[in-house]
């Protein structure tokens, strides 16, 4: 991230800003006997930087796929949501998954990607029909959520359930 300010290391100093150490020394030379070229600088007057957050976000959507949600066109106003996410997911360094469950059990139907391309091509058939098994896919999620949090600690899980709430499959 950029860097949008300075403070006093809380800790190990992670980043050094430079300027901010240097303005912090420069008012004490005198006092400090500085004679000569060169600055004395000295723990209290270290600063950090302080860096805006550029970690991305997952956001992973756990879809009721069953028959119920089905009989309407809910399955393609979520293939547009993924896809519209996508498109802007490279310039905030987002992913985005899907998870749909229907029958008995859960699918992930689009591991977490920001390739547009991919999710179109995986996402051109969503099968649908069949009873709801919402734990299941809560289940799932889980699964997936702790996978990517070892392969990128910093990335922020946002999971979104889309579901007609009607369970009908007991886990």
């Amino acid at each position: 991230g950029r860097t949008t300010g300075a403070r006093r290391p809380r800790g190990t100093l992670s980043a050094l800003h430079l300027t901010a150490t240097v303005r912090a020394a420069a008012p004490h030379q005198r006092a400090r006997g500085r004679r000569g070229p060169g600055l004395l600088v000295r723990r209290d007057d270290l600063r950090e930087a302080v860096r805006e957050g550029r970690e991305g976000n997952l956001v992973l959507f756990v879809v009721d796929a069953s028959g119920s949600m089905a009989a309407r066109t809910r399955m393609s106003a979520i293939k547009g949501a993924v896809l519209s996410l996508l498109l802007d997911a490279y310039q905030r360094r987002d992913k985005v998954g899907l998870i749909t469950f229907r029958g008995a059990d859960a699918e992930l139907a689009l591991p977490p990607t920001s390739s547009v391309d991919a999710a179109a091509v995986r996402l051109e058939r969503l099968p649908t029909g069949g009873r709801t098994p919402l734990a299941a896919g809560l289940l799932k999620a889980r699964e997936v959520l702790r996978v990517e949090r070892l392969r990128d600690p910093a990335r922020r899980p946002l999971l979104v359930v889309v579901t007609d709430g009607r369970a009908t499959e007991a886990r």
